[in-house]
């Protein structure tokens, strides 16, 4: 077999909303970028929404919307991609790293808490939200994370790349901080090819958010060419960015909004499937989940290879890609690539969590469309290099 690591499902409307946006002449961002952020908002249940070129431009309109600069301190865990940290850089503020839990691989209410202490004028928290699955955000039993933060005075940004549709006390996640970042790259649970989105329900933050998106103008580009009472004149009212999101892209995306749910218990039904024939391979542990399984959206499925694996992560990557089964790591933690490492001499061992989880992570295929004769090949093959061919069990 030839399984991919990831494969985009466009079986939905996407080419019918791409030929309309075609048909009309207007290229760049217009209605389909509008009605796209319109149907985000209300999926997620944020008040505002605005449609952005990547997740790492919301990421970064969002750290200068709140208000961070030069030499503001922001905690960020070191297990998670580089975007998360590099947009504080832009603004000469910098990232402090945390451990994550190991089992969830997500910051908990106790690590936040010890992070603060060590590093108590932090201006806000990059909150990740990994592989699809919320942390602990806020309980009547105990602090969570957002009672922490909102106590200490720190703005919360939510880095939601992996969580669409991810909900948290059956509650979206797009309604909880400041600020909260979804990605729409290829590999997402959906995608508009390139793009991200920014929901928050703090008025001011969506102002500042729409302005900086597109060069700090002060009205919406489209506006002024298709509103016929409208005046040519603008402003730029800040030195803003060049973020938006065309409307060939949020065409696609609003075909794939439509089948979000689907795509979601898709990806849930591949996890089920991998808890239920992996949950025995004793060098092995799998995600653990809190709450119920529909909250989680499933993006990524994380193995971790324990020390008694008997060969090695990059062995096992070679030998599933030698049997036609792609696979993945996320990630390789910050506090080991060279520019955070040298910067902020980071020392691997102020991340034992983190550190465990990387020696031995790697990603396998989910996503909607892989079949039972496909999953049933991945968990066979993970079986036979972890535990030998005499030991499959077939199920």
């Amino acid at each position: 077999m030839n399984i991919p690591f990831s494969k985009v499902p466009l079986a939905g409307n996407e080419q019918a909303y791409i030929n309309e946006v075609l048909a009309s002449g207007w290229l760049t961002t217009s209605s389909k970028a509008m009605n796209f952020e319109k149907q985000f908002a209300q999926f997620v249940g944020a008040r505002f929404a605005c449609a952005v070129n990547s997740c790492t431009s919301a990421l970064h309109l969002a750290v200068e919307a709140i208000g961070i600069s030069k030499d503001d301190k922001v905690l960020v865990p070191s297990l998670t991609f580089t975007a998360s940290a590099e947009v504080l850089r832009y603004i000469g503020a910098h990232p402090v790293f945390t451990d994550v839990e190991y089992d969830t691989r997500l910051i908990s209410p106790e690590i936040l808490k010890n992070a603060i202490f060590r590093n108590p004028h932090v201006r806000a928290i990059i909150l990740v939200h990994y592989g699809g699955l919320a942390p602990v955000m806020t309980t009547p039993e105990r602090e969570g994370i957002l009672d922490i933060c909102r106590f200490r005075g720190i703005r919360v940004i939510e880095d939601a790349a992996h969580a669409f549709p991810t909900k948290y006390d059956n509650q979206y996640i797009g309604s909880f901080g400041d600020a909260t970042c979804f990605s729409f790259y290829a590999n997402k649970t959906i995608t508009t090819g390139e793009g991200g989105m920014l929901v928050t329900n703090d008025e001011e933050i969506y102002n500042r958010v729409k302005i900086m998106r597109l060069h700090g103008i002060n009205r919406d580009i489209w506006s002024r060419f298709t509103d016929k009472s409208s005046s040519w004149e603008y402003d730029v009212v800040a030195p803003g960015f060049k973020y938006n999101m065309p409307d060939i892209n949020a065409a696609v995306g609003l075909a794939q909004l439509e089948k979000a749910s689907y795509f979601r218990s898709e990806r849930q039904r591949c996890a089920e499937f991998y808890l239920r024939e992996l949950g025995d391979i004793p060098c092995l542990d799998l995600p653990v989940f809190n709450g119920s399984m529909e909250d989680h959206s499933w993006h990524l499925f994380p193995l971790v290879l324990k020390p008694e694996s008997p060969v090695t992560r990059n062995d096992f990557i070679s030998q599933m890609a030698n049997k036609g089964v792609g696979t993945s790591v996320h990630y390789k933690p910050l506090h080991r690539m060279t520019y955070y490492k040298e910067t902020y001499s980071l020392d691997e061992h102020a991340f034992p969590n983190t550190e465990k989880i990387w020696k031995g992570t790697v990603s396998i295929p989910i996503y909607p469309g892989l079949d039972q004769q496909e999953l049933t090949y991945i968990c066979q093959t993970i079986k036979e290099i972890l535990c030998g061919p005499a030991d499959v069990k077939y199920t």
